[in-house]
């Protein structure tokens, strides 16, 4: 037994035997749509784009289509699955409406469109969020615990020759977005925040692209929480570039950040030259020392003078996974990472690897990435060796040899 209120069907449970569905579970998220206010938003936001007396609401088709990838559509075909129960889904527009929608929101002023799209998104966000009071991800969110977006690119295969579909640098065929996650912390997993589509050419460390993620990323924040120290943007080395730092660090938005590093040059160079008390333990995200792993602030032994004020420099060292193949630059048998950052204090949760990124925007699962690497030990450091300093974290640092 169900009844209506809004686009989804409202169902009822009983023991009648009487109109069954396969896709029960659908129900959780028909009344997500409703809890968080998206189909409403959604609605009245594409309002202009309706025409009169039409069937199907553009905001119910849009959500229909979310719902057909959640449910484990790759196509908009793929949305027969949702018109088979009505029951549970409502009434779901044919595919010609859906592609007259599509060609409408496409050539009627598509950016007013999408920024549409975009706005409803964002207040439904800012509800559940209110609504989750101390488990709301901007819950103590601050300078020394900031709320963390994971930038990513990701390669997507194209079998035939669709739209900015262009050979990738894998040799592939396809496209290349650059996708934007929430990081929820170790006991949460994600939320997409925005998926900037591009052909499958694009670079992998484009500043513009990065610059517009980031843009459009903030914009899905409450505002208050759209620039400052309390919020860190994350990625891999793609955003390790002069161009994105100064912006991420420019008056008015002065963003914390964490971002690969190359080890090439200067990085490169120096490694040889850390000594062996130099290193400390790194962790895994749980907090646990983690086997064969340790990393060393080496901030002090670079020139930094033209990246952004404040940035610091940590390398990670780790026994490579049996079958892994080393680099030119990786020596003693060891693999060799960086990140660059303006945090202060060592903290292991935010300075985890943005590398699995790239798995969470293939599956849309935006789950956890991979291990934290950069730490703290759980106990004072001893006394370093003449000549060599600490740094103001409990992460060691050393000057170089004099």
């Amino acid at each position: 037994m169900n009844y209506f209120t809004g686009f989804y069907p409202s169902v009822r449970v009983d023991s009648s035997g009487g109109g069954v569905v396969s896709q029960a579970g659908g129900v959780i998220l028909t009344s997500m749509v409703k809890a968080a206010g998206l189909g409403t938003g959604l609605s009245e936001a594409l309002e202009p784009w309706r025409k009169p007396f039409a069937t199907h609401d553009p905001g119910k088709i849009l959500t229909d289509l979310a719902l057909s990838l959640a449910t484990g559509g790759d196509s908009v075909s793929d949305i027969d699955r949702l018109r088979n129960e009505p029951g549970v889904y409502g009434l779901v527009a044919s595919d010609p409406t859906i592609s007259r929608l599509f060609k409408i929101l496409a050539t009627v002023k598509p950016a007013k469109a999408l920024a549409a799209i975009n706005g409803a998104r964002a207040k439904a966000r800012a509800h559940v969020w209110a609504q989750a009071g101390k488990d709301s991800p901007l819950h103590a969110v601050s300078a020394g615990n900031p709320l963390v977006i994971d930038l990513d690119a990701s390669l997507l295969n194209s079998h035939s020759e669709k739209e900015d579909a262009r050979p990738t640098w894998k040799k592939g065929f396809g496209f290349h977005p650059l996708c934007s996650f929430l990081d929820h912390g170790i006991l949460g997993t994600g939320e997409p925040l925005v998926t900037l589509l591009r052909p499958g050419n694009a670079g992998s460390n484009t500043v513009a692209d990065h610059i517009q993620v980031v843009k459009d990323s903030v914009k899905q924040l409450p505002t208050g929480y759209r620039s400052g120290r309390k919020i860190m943007i994350r990625t891999d080395s793609a955003g390790g570039t002069h161009g994105f730092l100064d912006w991420l660090t420019a008056k008015g938005r002065n963003f914390s950040y964490s971002v690969g590093f190359p080890i090439h040059g200067a990085v490169a160079d120096v490694l040889p030259l850390v000594p062996t008390d130099g290193w400390t333990k790194a962790y895994d995200s749980d907090g646990v020392e983690r086997d064969g792993a340790w990393v060393a602030d080496i901030t002090g032994m670079l020139e930094l003078s033209s990246w952004p004020a404040g940035m610091r420099v940590i390398v990670r060292k780790e026994i490579p996974h049996v079958g892994a193949q080393l680099r030119i630059t990786d020596i003693d048998g060891h693999r060799y990472t960086a990140i660059a950052t303006n945090q202060e204090k060592a903290n292991w949760p935010r300075w985890r690897s943005a590398t699995g990124s790239g798995h969470a925007a293939r599956t849309g699962s935006a789950t956890p990435k991979t291990p934290a690497w950069p730490t703290c030990p759980s106990t004072p450091l001893p006394a370093m060796n003449s000549g060599a300093t600490w740094s103001c974290s409990p992460l060691r640092s050393w000057p170089g040899p004099k």
